[in-house]
């Protein structure tokens, strides 16, 4: 289906990505949001609640980030599609209701503008150590889909994608912002509703008597019901069966525990999304995501004029990770440059996948970005 245009502010517009990331979840169809005040993502909520009484969306103001993490939860099953903002501190505390929301699979967005850290660490300042957290942050097995736009038209572009494959594979979906991307104002052209695809939430067909809520086909993603629709569903955090009543035994792990994963594991090459550039035939690729991939483009071009094949690989999807796509690049090139602002996160995948091929990380611990010609002498020492 469409968006509905009461949300749709078309047009160009010049906005900061934080703004840019509202008007977004205002054109998914976004009509609930939870949270609680934190640098550097409380630009977000604010302009949600400035734009909500125009279009009949409700936004709460939490005690604390636990509270607003579990209320979208309870909005969703309410028949919402719901958001909540935060950042590193908060992105912690919400760990325990993202699991929750992965086992009960309850879709939903999370925006998480990062900053330094650990702990409070630098509140205005930007990093991207909250990467590896994104993936393994809540305990147990389960599988992840997390997005980085670099621009406010991706930050725009991205949310919309994120409600989308929240509401397609019936999971929490991660926009990993940063606080260059989330601050940077520039252009941002909002389509015209009838441009925007979003994808519409599936609900049950089935007969009120006998219904099992998490029983799915083939696409191993079952419909949903709202409450006060006459179903009677049951919903917890314990391992459970197709009925939602736990099931405490390894079986019914084993059973559970496979769709869930599967109904991502199965689908990567769909939910999967990068942006390549002269890697074909290039002497070394740099991997990048967020603001990280704007820094690192004077480099590529200066070598790129002096004669380098250098390439570049963008994750606009970050988690799954484009396992498949670094495994066949590194047959082709001479050594993988992964610049991130942290102290090597996303570098450990690029390693474990690039066999023998060299992989150099150029880390930097945030409070502000690369200088370029850090990672151009990073892609020279790669080159031997």
């Amino acid at each position: 289906m469409h968006a509905d245009p009461a949300g749709v502010l078309t047009g160009a517009h010049f906005l900061d990505g934080d703004h840019a990331c509202s008007e977004g979840a205002l054109s998914a169809g976004c009509r609930f949001v939870a949270g609680y005040p934190i640098t550097p993502s409380t630009e977000v909520v604010e302009r949600i609640a400035q734009r909500f009484p125009e279009v009949g969306g409700t936004f709460i103001q939490m005690e604390d980030e636990l509270a607003s993490s579990i209320a979208i939860a309870g909005a969703v099953w309410g028949g919402q599609r719901a958001m909540t903002v935060t950042s590193g501190p908060g992105f912690s505390l919400m760990m325990e209701h993202l699991g929750y929301a992965i086992i009960t699979e309850t879709p939903l967005v999370i925006v998480d503008v990062q900053r330094g850290g650990p702990s409070t660490g630098l509140p205005t300042l930007p990093a991207q150590g909250d990467m590896m957290q994104a993936r393994w942050g809540s305990h147990g097995d389960y599988e992840i889909i997390a997005l980085a736009p670099n621009s406010p038209q991706e930050c725009f572009d991205l949310t919309i994608k994120a409600f989308n494959l929240a509401e397609q594979y019936r999971v929490p979906v991660l926009l990993m912002m940063d606080e260059c991307v989330g601050h940077m104002m520039e252009r941002v052209v909002i389509p015209r509703p009838e441009e925007i695809d979003v994808y519409e939430r599936r609900y049950t067909t089935a007969p009120v008597d006998g219904f099992r809520p998490f029983e799915a086909g083939e696409g191993l993603v079952p419909p949903m019901v709202r409450a006060g629709q006459g179903y009677r569903f049951h919903m917890t955090g314990l391992t459970h069966d197709e009925r939602g009543y736990p099931e405490m035994n390894a079986a019914g792990q084993a059973r559970m525990m496979r769709r869930l994963v599967d109904k991502i594991r199965n689908n990567v090459a769909a939910i999967t999304d990068v942006e390549e550039d002269e890697t074909e035939g290039a002497e070394a690729i740099v991997v990048s995501y967020g603001i990280t991939s704007r820094v690192a483009l004077p480099a590529v071009k200066q070598l790129r004029a002096e004669g380098r094949r250098i390439g570049t690989l963008r994750l606009r999807t970050v988690w799954p990770f484009p396992e498949e796509r670094i495994r066949e690049l590194a047959l082709k090139t001479r050594a993988f440059v992964v610049p991130e602002l942290n102290l090597g996160q996303i570098v450990r995948e690029v390693q474990r996948l690039a066999g023998g091929t060299r992989v150099v990380g150029v880390p930097h611990p945030g409070g502000t970005v690369h200088k370029p010609d850090v990672i151009r002498e990073a892609i020279v020492e790669a080159l031997g």
